[in-house]
């Protein structure tokens, strides 16, 4: 792999100092990167989709650049309570007891859903994708760090962390530009029920209730970890304790990450991360996506175009190529009309790279090639700006089409480096698959032909052979074919 990050120099957007900086990793040629991962306890949604791909493109084009990239990426299957206040049933545990199934078996539903969206949108897995619950022992190792250095106490079991106590010696708030006198505020009082000294304070053990299921031992109760605390412990562990990028959606500025912030520098006395990295929220026709108001559709639907709010089936191509006309710092809405519209690009842009095989070369070329090609890398240089990206590809798309019409000439070199160039940013980069709009619905139209096939064989049953060869023949005049064999009939399709 070329070490092409010495050409190119990256500049990313960091959310503590709110500016655009100058990209160096802390070893040179090494990059780490921690994602926080999902909640397995539902199918993943359509804004956790679009977070993960921003990661996924961002660490596409690192790799491209040849620098060696871990990417972290966790899976949280305990741990996470219902709001951030400390307060109701773990997420994954309340899942099991409404379905009467250990909480396992959700976290593995969930995490093969997971795993089959992120693929069928061609995700590449990240290098470690460790679990909450495989890193118990690290996390209280943390918490009895975290009390040694007196940040933290412990009452009837649970541990929290002292965040005033902290405040005094460090800034709790910078991430997410708060102070802890407007937090203090803006909060409720503590009722009586509550072992916290402060509102603001937060969990890094929970002792587990009797009807608790997820529950481990400790040197303080048996019980849970704090859903901050995992990230901390699975961040160190792979990474170290000073790495370069931590990456998440925006709605996990505050608290999680915040408390993030606190827990590692309460451990090591030092800045856990150098650039944080916020992707922006997804909304869907003007309006936040909510399954209570109905204004929300799953990955697997824009698949099938079983949902209400979209006129067809879309790829995957498709729907990956509509997100990334964001930038992940944008807040995208889905819309119909703006997923047709992409179908049309995306089509466009698939034509122009299918035409290039049969392209006719001159002598000289009327285009800069060489210049156009840095378009693309400046694009990406500039916070990983894939809307601007993906304009320079459909300059590119212009002069294809021009030379296709006799209208512009390219030389062989040439050709050759626009074709590396476009496959490059097109395939490995944006991550992008080709293929038409129409294998979307392969899904529906196996079910339609099948549920045929069925009917058909009922008519042959009753000797209703005029019903049977009439679904044969009209089959066959769309251009689907049925083969009779002794193990049933199937179908293909021309």
């Amino acid at each position: 792999m070329p070490q092409l990050y010495k050409q190119q120099s990256i500049k990313i957007y960091n959310s503590l100092s709110g500016q655009k900086e100058a990209f160096t990793p802390i070893n040179d040629g090494y990059v780490g990167m921690y994602v926080c991962g999902p909640t397995v306890y539902s199918n993943v949604h359509l804004g956790n989709v679009r977070t993960f791909m921003s990661f996924d493109t961002i660490f596409r084009y690192l790799k491209h650049l040849g620098y060696k990239v871990r990417y972290v990426r966790n899976i949280t299957d305990a741990g996470h309570l219902e709001n951030d206040a400390d307060e109701g049933e773990d997420r994954i545990a309340k899942k099991a007891r409404l379905e009467q199934i250990e909480p396992m078996e959700v976290v593995q539903r969930y995490t093969v859903d997971f795993h089959n969206i992120l693929n069928k949108f061609n995700f590449l897995p990240p290098s470690i994708e460790p679990t909450a619950t495989g890193h118990i022992i690290e996390q209280i190792e943390l918490i009895k760090t975290i009390i040694d250095n007196g940040f933290a106490y412990e009452v009837n079991g649970s541990v929290y962390f002292d965040v005033l106590k902290f405040n005094k010696t460090n800034n709790y708030g910078k991430l997410s530009k708060r102070n802890v006198e407007d937090l203090i505020h803006n909060t409720r009082e503590l009722d009586g029920q509550s072992d916290k000294k402060n509102p603001q304070d937060f969990a890094l053990w929970k002792k587990a209730e009797p009807q608790h299921i997820m529950r481990w031992p400790s040197p303080w109760s048996d019980g849970f970890p704090g859903w901050h605390l995992e990230c901390t412990a699975m961040s160190t562990k792979y990474l170290g304790e000073h790495f370069d990028i931590h990456g998440g959606g925006m709605d996990l500025k505050f608290p999680h990450h915040e408390c993030e912030i606190a827990q590692a520098e309460a451990c090591n006395h030092q800045s856990p991360v150098n650039y944080w990295m916020h992707a922006n929220m997804l909304i869907m026709n003007g309006k936040k996506m909510a399954k209570s108001t109905g204004n929300f559709i799953l990955p697997e639907e824009i698949f099938t175009g079983d949902n209400p709010h979209i006129t067809q089936a879309y790829s995957a191509g498709v729907a990956r190529f509509f997100m990334l006309q964001a930038h992940y710092r944008s807040v995208l809405d889905f819309t119909n009309n703006g997923l047709l519209a992409s179908e049309k690009g995306f089509n466009r842009l698939m034509d122009a790279i299918a035409d290039l095989d049969n392209l006719k070369t001159n002598e000289t070329s009327s285009v800069n090639i060489t210049d156009w090609k840095q378009k693309c890398y400046d694009a990406m240089n500039d916070d990983f700006n894939t809307p601007i990206l993906i304009a320079n590809l459909f300059e590119a798309v212009k002069v294809i089409n021009q030379i296709k019409d006799n209208k512009a000439t390219i030389s062989k070199t040439d050709l050759d480096l626009l074709k590396t160039t476009i496959n490059t940013f097109t395939f490995d980069v944006l991550g992008l698959v080709s293929g038409s709009a129409n294998e979307a619905g392969e899904g529906k139209l196996s079910g339609a032909v099948e549920l045929l096939i069925q009917l058909r064989q009922e008519a042959r049953a009753n000797k209703d052979f005029a019903l049977s060869d009439k679904i044969r023949d009209e089959l066959a005049a769309v251009g689907i074919q049925l083969n009779d064999g002794k193990d049933g009939t199937t179908f293909s399709t021309n």
